[in-house]
């Protein structure tokens, strides 16, 4: 890999994908109007763009470490006002995944040396202990994912719950003008599984 496989795959691009929606880039210097702005995590196995088939300028994304959204933040808060208030997008989603190592990580409970990572997953504590309530991890591996995916879906619940903490969110869901929306991608289906739909937009 390295610096070399990405200006590789940036050629190939250009000679194919680029060279044959040349009319569709081009139409992207003009500005972006995505559908939808979505949180999700940034493990490199859950892209997104692809997963959903979208292509560039559809989707305004954020990713970070387990898709949390901690309350408070200025990079999540400035996310948030650009896609509402300036680019006005009226579906707003967080977007957890199967096998996250993020909650894998917590579930663990085992911070290691880490200096920074330990604080930051501290933001899906609540999700772990209300998992947690209804017992503790099982040592059947079978088990154990299910219980893994339990606390992964909890978490989009929970990060769900901190969004409505940032005023441009709950002011436009209140308003009905922005529908605030929870997804799970299962990796080993492949396939998008609603948690939470929102409300719809008025009108």
């Amino acid at each position: 890999m390295g610096i070399e496989k990405l200006i590789e795959g940036n050629q190939a691009f250009v000679e194919n994908e680029y060279a044959e929606n040349i009319e569709y880039y081009k139409g992207l210097l003009s500005g972006q109007n995505p559908h939808v702005m979505l949180i999700g995590c940034c493990d490199s196995r859950v892209v997104p763009e692809i997963t959903c088939n979208a292509k560039p300028g559809e989707i305004f994304v954020h990713r970070n470490i387990g898709n949390i959204v901690p309350p408070g933040d200025w990079n999540i808060g400035t996310f948030l006002e650009y896609g509402i208030r300036h680019l006005k997008i009226d579906t707003l989603v967080v977007c957890g995944h199967e096998e996250c190592g993020a909650m894998k990580a917590l579930s663990g409970k085992n911070p290691g040396d880490d200096a920074i990572i330990p604080g930051w997953l501290s933001h899906a504590g609540t999700a772990l202990e209300l998992v947690e309530k209804k017992g503790k991890k099982p040592s059947d591996p079978e088990e154990a994912r299910k219980w893994q995916s339990e606390l992964e879906i909890e978490n989009v619940k929970l990060q769900l719950s901190n969004l409505r903490t940032y005023k441009v969110v709950k002011d436009a869901e209140d308003a009905g003008k922005l529908r605030v929306v929870g997804l799970y991608y299962r990796m080993s289906t492949a396939k998008l599984e609603v948690i939470d739909p929102g409300k719809p937009v008025k009108g």
